[in-house]
């Protein structure tokens, strides 16, 4: 039997007396989007942050294809090779132009040449339709599109597994769609996509699997149509209920 790509055991993480994530357990198959989604506070950013290790758990431990990357002796620089972030708030480098901000990681961490480094940030520029923006510098961006070189420069890196951060939390709302037309055009592609997201319908939509935590805790987890349709906890449900009058009212 092979090993799922990722497989999240038992974990739990403490900020002093608060437990943030609470035993937590999954396992996603490549090619699988798996959407964590519940109220603010509820563990969902700090959760695909201990899967890259930005933050580091307490208990338990994250296997990727296999290995356990959570181990004292696992070298994080193997780790973020093959685990790409995208963060809220873009984390681009305002100094540097797109093309840049792609190329760097691809020769400080893969050790590539400078021309083949341009090549590879070029093909994922045009992958995320900002071929054209690859001089630009970040101030001269909309947020849209830093966002979306934040996803070329993610891709770059060739990983196995891609992890989102809430990211269209920061964008205005007529540049949310550009973002998520990206991402589903990735999961079409079959990557491997942890998506912390409020956008329900991306959610129903694109996921394989949505998991509903609260207070730290997996409350809930299965295909988008039982739990959107069929919520089997009342937790999930009032968190539902109230998404779809605030959606409704907004």
């Amino acid at each position: 039997m092979t090993d799922p790509l990722l497989r999240v055991e038992n974990v739990s993480k403490s900020y002093g007396a608060e437990e943030v994530l609470h035993d937590i357990s999954f396992e996603m198959e490549p090619g699988d989007v798996e959407v964590l989604i519940g109220p603010s506070g509820s563990g969902k950013s700090t959760m695909l942050r201990c899967v890259n290790r930005l933050t580091e758990i307490d208990s338990g431990a994250i296997y990727l294809d296999g290995e356990n990357v959570t181990a004292p002796s696992y070298d994080v620089n193997d780790l973020r090779r093959e685990v790409g972030m995208v963060f809220q708030d873009f984390n681009l480098f305002a100094h540097l132009k797109a093309r840049e901000n792609i190329t760097l990681g691809l020769r400080k961490v893969r050790g590539m040449g400078k021309a083949e480094a341009n090549e590879r940030a070029m093909e994922h520029l045009e992958q995320v339709g900002l071929a054209d923006q690859a001089d630009s510098y970040p101030a001269e961006l909309s947020g849209g599109q830093k966002q979306r070189v934040g996803i070329a420069r993610a891709l770059a890196m060739d990983p196995k597994l891609m992890l989102f951060d809430e990211p269209t939390s920061a964008l205005d709302p007529e540049l949310i769609g550009e973002v998520l037309s990206v991402m589903r055009a990735l999961a079409d592609d079959g990557m491997t996509m942890l998506v912390v997201t409020h956008e329900m319908s991306f959610a129903r939509e694109v996921a394989s699997g949505i998991s509903f935590l609260a207070d730290g805790s997996l409350v809930e987890r299965g295909p988008p149509e039982q739990l959107f349709t069929n919520p089997q906890h009342d937790r999930t449900r009032q968190f539902l209920s109230r998404l779809s009058t605030t959606e409704n009212h907004g």
